[in-house]
C-alpha cells in the first residue's frame, strides 16, 4: 500500500472520528432539547418570560440597592409597559421548539466542547496537553458566566428599556412574541461567546497570532471598542447601566493580557 494511500486513509478515520463527535453532540443537544420541550410552563413562564416580572431577582437587587444608597425607589422597575402577541398561525408551536433547540444548545455547551477536546486532543504533543488540560473547563465556566450574566443583567436592562421606550405616548408597544424570543436568546448565546474571549487570545497567542505586548500597547482602542460593543448590546443612556456591562467585558480584555502572557510563557 502506498504512502499516499496510507495518508488518505488516516485523514478518511479522522473525518469518521469527527463525525461520531458530532453525531453524540447533536445527540445530546436533541435529548435536552426534548426536555425543555416538554416543560414548557417553566420554560416560558419563570425562566424566557421572567424579565417581563417586576419582582425578577434582578429588578429586586436594584431595589434594595436604590434604598441602601438613599436614592429611594428610583432603581426600583415597576411592571412592563407591553404587552406580548402572536400573529402567525404556527408561531407559538415554531417558539416553542426554537427556545427548545437553544435551551438544548446552551446546556449542552460544555459536553460538546468536551467532544471537539477529545478529537483534537490526540493532534497535541504531550506538553501541549498538559498546559491546555483545563481548557474544558474554563471554556464552560467563561461561557455559562456569559450566559448567565446576560440573562440576569444584560437582557432585563434591555427589555426593560427598549419595552418601555415610546417615542410619543400616542404609539403603543405591542411586541410580537417572536421579537422578544429572539432578544432574550441571541442577546445571552452572544454573551455566553463574548466570554470566550481568554481562550480565544490563549490559542491565538500559542499560533503567534496574538501576543500580550500587542494587546497592552492597544489598550485604549480596546477601551472604546469594549466601550461600543457595551451601548450596542444595552441600547439604554443611562450610565450606570452601560458601566454594569462594560465593566466586565472590559476585565476580561485585562484578564485575557494575563492570559497571554501565560501561553507566550508556554511556548
Amino acid at each position: 500500500m502506498t504512502e499516499e494511500k496510507k495518508q488518505e486513509m488516516s485523514f478518511l478515520q479522522h473525518l469518521e472520528s469527527l463525525r461520531w463527535h458530532l453525531v453524540r453532540s447533536a445527540l445530546v443537544v436533541l435529548l435536552l432539547a426534548v426536555i425543555f420541550f416538554s416543560y414548557k410552563e417553566f420554560i416560558f413562564g419563570t425562566v424566557i418570560f421572567g424579565p417581563m416580572h417586576a419582582d425578577f431577582l434582578t429588578y429586586r437587587a436594584l431595589c434594595r440597592f436604590s434604598h441602601f444608597a438613599g436614592l429611594g425607589d428610583s432603581l426600583c422597575m415597576q411592571s412592563i409597559s407591553f404587552e406580548l402577541i402572536n400573529i402567525d398561525l404556527s408561531g407559538q408551536f415554531t417558539t416553542h421548539i426554537w427556545v427548545s433547540i437553544i435551551g438544548g444548545l446552551i446546556t449542552a455547551a460544555p459536553y460538546v466542547l468536551w467532544e471537539l477536546w477529545i478529537f483534537v486532543r490526540p493532534a497535541l504533543h504531550e506538553k501541549e496537553r498538559k498546559y491546555t488540560g483545563g481548557v474544558v473547563f474554563f471554556s464552560s465556566m467563561l461561557f455559562i458566566s456569559g450566559v448567565l450574566f446576560s440573562y440576569y443583567i444584560v437582557v432585563p436592562l434591555t427589555i426593560n428599556f427598549l419595552g418601555s421606550y415610546q417615542v410619543t405616548p400616542i404609539v403603543k408597544n405591542t411586541i410580537t412574541i417572536s421579537s422578544y424570543i429572539s432578544t432574550v436568546t441571541v442577546l445571552t448565546f452572544i454573551m455566553g461567546i463574548v466570554f470566550e474571549l481568554p481562550i480565544i487570545v490563549y490559542f491565538l497567542t500559542k499560533i503567534g497570532l496574538l501576543g500580550h505586548d500587542f494587546m497592552r500597547k492597544n489598550r485604549r482602542y480596546a477601551f472604546v471598542i469594549i466601550l461600543v460593543v457595551a451601548a450596542v448590546i444595552t441600547p439604554s443612556s443611562d450610565i450606570p447601566t452601560l458601566l454594569i456591562v462594560f465593566a466586565p467585558l472590559y476585565i476580561l480584555y485585562e484578564a485575557s493580557i494575563f492570559v497571554s502572557m501565560y501561553a507566550e510563557k508556554k511556548k
